[in-house]
């Protein structure tokens, strides 16, 4: 039996998921699990670009504007309070440049792409449905939801995984509560990213995309419930 690229990437991701989770919540060696997410954050990104369909000057350019939005925004909101809100990073995401790990540039990258190609893929999706019924999915609307209901996506995710990313010690707020800010801030930035994606040229579908997002999601809820 032909094993897919997509599927051997799912499974490795799945395996690194699970491994973790088992490792933080039911052994001894929770730190060292934790130490590691630098590791397992950039081998997600790795595989998320080597299963993308069409590596073209789009799709780095893309790549390139989210991860240097993402550094730019946090750096003023850490720096400066007037983003997202009061709060400053832990050593556990590495090498900081202004106080931001720049692993946080990827994991802006890896959510927002993830985001835009679940929608992408709902989209076609609908578009099936609207042709068996001899009907069609409007453009515009279909460009509006992808910004706006790609931009919920991402800020549900951070959502999921503040708190989890709080006792982790990935970063902490200064207040006890998460201000409603930082989440305004997280569906605003990544709506306008959504929109460059969305008129970047590249292959947008993305299958292990979709896969991701919710073995990522599974796994901050888990920790979420657990931890």
């Amino acid at each position: 039996m032909k094993i897919s690229k997509q599927n051997t990437v799912t499974s490795i991701a799945a395996l690194f998921h699970v491994c973790g989770l088992i490792g933080i919540l039911f052994t001894p060696y929770k730190d060292w699990f934790i130490q590691n997410t630098p590791f397992n954050l950039c081998l997600m990104a790795a595989l998320l670009i080597w299963n993308q369909p069409q590596k073209n000057v789009g799709f780095v350019l893309f790549a390139a504007l989210a991860f240097i939005t993402g550094m730019a925004a946090e750096t003023i909101g850490v720096n400066t309070g007037k983003l997202f809100g009061e709060y400053k990073y832990g050593t556990v995401l590495g090498v900081k440049f202004n106080g931001v790990p720049w692993l946080i540039g990827i994991n802006w990258f890896i959510i927002v792409f993830c985001s835009g190609s679940v929608m992408v893929q709902m989209q076609q999706w609908f578009s099936k449905k609207f042709e068996k019924e001899g009907s069609v999915l409007s453009p515009f609307i279909a460009g509006i939801s992808l910004v706006i209901d790609g931009a919920l996506l991402a800020t549900f995710f951070d959502w999921v995984m503040e708190p989890v990313a709080i006792k982790l010690g990935f970063w902490q707020w200064q207040s006890s509560d998460i201000p409603f800010y930082n989440y305004l801030c997280w569906f605003i930035i990544s709506g306008m990213l959504l929109v460059v994606y969305r008129w970047c040229s590249f292959s947008k579908p993305n299958y292990f995309a979709v896969h991701l997002v919710i073995i990522q999601l599974l796994f901050f809820l888990a920790l979420r419930t657990y931890l």
